[in-house]
């Protein structure tokens, strides 16, 4: 699943898929409905490939959570984001089995799920290879040629100056 490019505005809801960057900002449209929103650059933004969730062991990429729903669902929709925290809870258990309970809220369960439903219902599920991993794969190892220092400029010779009597 490539979330390289998929955004999550505070105070937007939903997803975005990031289009252009600008100076000021970038364009971003909505997963939802299609329109395009303009964000800049002091808005709080959070790229989905960036986001983790806590474990016991560590923290686990939302990709690899992503996947573990998919799997479970068989690429299907999971369940709904407004059920009972509890369901949830036990849900989310099922799926990740480490996951810090102390850490992860249930507000949190339910953004995760939200944002799955919305990814499957664009069909952004079904291509569940990591980016990352399939740019190390694809590109070519170049070893690069070591850079030549900049060479250092004399110092700037002061400008003499009378000595009034």
């Amino acid at each position: 699943m490539n979330l390289e490019k998929i955004l999550a505005v505070s105070g937007k809801p939903g997803l975005y898929e990031l289009k252009v960057q600008t100076r000021t900002g970038f364009v971003a449209e909505s997963l939802t409905d299609g329109k395009k929103i303009t964000v800049s650059l002091k808005s709080n933004v959070s790229l989905l490939s960036e986001i983790s969730i806590y474990t016991h062991g560590g923290e686990k990429p939302l990709t690899e959570v992503m996947k573990l729903i998919a799997t479970k669902e068989n690429k299907g929709q999971a369940i709904s984001h407004k059920e009972d925290n509890a369901t949830l809870a036990a849900y989310f258990k099922e799926i990740l089995p480490d996951y810090d309970e102390e850490r992860v809220y249930p507000s949190d369960i339910k953004k995760v799920l939200n944002w799955y439903n919305t990814l499957q219902a664009k069909g952004l599920v079904t291509d569940l290879a990591p980016a990352a991993a399939e740019a190390k794969e694809e590109t070519p190892v170049v070893e690069e040629k070591a850079k030549k220092a900049p060479a250092k400029k004399a110092p700037a010779k002061k400008a003499a100056t009378k000595k009034e009597e």
